[in-house]
């Protein structure tokens, strides 16, 4: 079972793939984890990724292409897998379809978990954390007993400048411009499924289970 997971921050995607992983046993595929081994490797895949890092600029697609293909090949693949972070473009996309087509394999499904911008913002506005221990709390989800301080080591507790409402604005609207092209590219492919994802992690876990084994 091959399948992507596409999902704005804080919509729940990182749970419902770990929920996925143990019930198919289908390894998770992300494409920063994939580089980082390339690179630790020194393959000269890796080699030449680093290259393009260690000078700050984005790994060309037809680079990131070969090293997912690599990772695509290798035997805990053969069940399946979740791709998550990839592709992020067309572009990609259509290298990706290429790239499987010649593996004699394809995409079956492109799961999109919605979530309004408000509901998300609410969730990842409340986030709080420890400055001592680095322990994370939420203001409505799992709050501490004590407010603004750490129930394991009574540190004060802070929002991190990337939890803010502008900069969590601003992440929504760069995933909104990069997705939604993805999203008509994989409607027309008749592969992808709208998820609710608002919801226990049990009820959004059954609508996607409900899809899959129908």
């Amino acid at each position: 079972m091959n399948l992507i997971l596409l999902g704005p921050p804080g919509c729940g995607k990182g749970t419902q793939a770990k929920i996925l992983i143990d019930t198919y046993h289908i390894p998770q595929i992300s494409t920063g984890d994939i580089l980082r081994e390339a690179i630790k490797k020194e393959s000269p895949l890796g080699i030449e990724a680093k290259t393009h890092m260690d000078q700050g600029s984005l790994v060309p697609d037809h680079l990131v292409i070969k090293i997912i293909e690599e990772r695509l090949k290798q035997t805990d693949c053969n069940r399946g897998f979740i791709l998550d972070g990839f592709p992020r473009t067309v572009a990609q996309a259509e290298a990706l379809d290429t790239t499987l087509s010649e593996m004699g394999s394809k995409l079956e499904y492109v799961f999109s978990i919605e979530v309004d911008d408000e509901e998300l913002i609410r969730r990842l506005t409340g986030r709080r954390v420890c400055r001592k221990c680095g322990e994370s709390y939420h203001i409505e989800f799992n709050p501490p007993r004590q407010d603004g301080l750490c129930d394991s080591c009574q540190g004060e507790l802070y929002q991190r400048d990337d939890d803010k409402e502008e900069t969590i604005r601003n992440r929504l609207k760069v995933y909104q411009d990069q997705t939604s092209p993805l999203i008509s590219f994989y409607q027309r492919k008749d592969v992808l499924h709208s998820i609710d994802g608002i919801g226990s992690i049990e009820e959004i876990k059954k609508r996607l289970l409900n899809i899959i084994n129908t």
